[in-house]
C-alpha cells in the first residue's frame, strides 16, 4: 500500500527549499607589522579597519581578522602563523611582513626563506596569497635594491598576487606621517587600502 506524505510534511519541506541557506562569512587574514596594526592611530581608522568597510559597503561576503603585531618580523610572523590558519582558517592571506627586518638589516635570504615558508603555509590551507611588498630607505644602499627584490621574487615563485609598495603614493609625503617619521597617519590609511585593494580585488571575485 503506498504512503503519502501528510500535508504538514509536505509544507515543512516546502519552506525548507525556499529558506535561504545560511553561509559563514568567508575571512581575510591579515598578517603584518605595525604599519598593519594601526601603530599610533585609532584602531578603526587603520587600513584592514577600512577594508572590512569597504567590503561591507560593496555587499561582499568576508570578514577581515588583523593578526598584526608592532614589532613583528618575517621570522616571528612565520613562527606564529600555522595557529592563526588554523584558528582562522581564512580563505585570503594579505602578508604584509618584512619592514623590520630591512630596517634591522636582516639577511635578504632570511627574509626570502620566512616569506617563502608562509606562503607555502598559506597555500597548504587552501588560501589564496597576497604578498605585499616593502621599501627601504634609499641610504640602505644595494641592500635596499635586494631586499626590495625578494617580495616579487616570492610571489613569482609561488605566483601569488603582489603589492609592489604598501607605502606607494605616500612615502615621500613627511606630512602623511607620525613624529616618528615611520608610521603612516590616520589620513594616509585610505591610500593604504588602495593600494592592497589593487592586488586583492582579483582574489574576491
Amino acid at each position: 500500500m503506498l504512503r503519502f506524505p501528510s500535508i504538514s510534511c509536505l509544507l515543512l519541506v516546502g519552506l525548507a527549499c525556499l529558506a535561504p541557506t545560511a553561509q559563514a562569512a568567508r575571512t581575510i587574514l591579515v598578517f603584518g607589522d605595525s604599519l598593519s596594526a594601526g601603530y599610533g592611530i585609532r584602531q578603526d581608522l587603520a587600513w584592514p579597519a577600512l577594508l572590512a568597510k569597504r567590503l561591507q559597503q560593496k555587499q561582499l561576503d568576508y570578514n577581515v581578522v588583523n593578526a598584526s603585531i608592532s614589532g613583528e618580523t618575517t621570522s616571528g610572523g612565520r613562527a606564529r602563523l600555522d595557529g592563526a590558519l588554523t584558528r582562522h582558517a581564512p580563505v585570503i592571506v594579505i602578508i604584509a611582513l618584512g619592514a623590520n627586518d630591512g630596517l634591522r638589516g636582516l639577511p635578504v635570504t632570511t627574509v626570502r626563506d620566512n616569506l617563502m615558508a608562509m606562503t607555502i603555509g598559506a597555500q597548504q590551507k587552501k588560501a589564496k596569497v597576497l604578498i605585499v611588498g616593502q621599501r627601504l630607505p634609499p641610504n640602505y644602499g644595494a641592500y635596499a635594491v635586494q631586499f626590495h627584490k625578494v617580495f616579487g621574487e616570492v610571489a613569482k615563485t609561488r605566483k601569488t598576487a603582489l603589492v609592489d609598495f604598501l607605502l606607494e603614493g605616500i612615502a615621500a609625503q613627511a606630512q602623511l606621517f607620525q613624529a616618528d617619521n615611520l608610521h603612516p597617519t590616520a589620513e594616509a590609511q585610505p591610500r593604504l587600502l588602495d593600494n592592497v585593494w589593487q592586488g586583492l580585488e582579483p582574489l574576491l571575485k
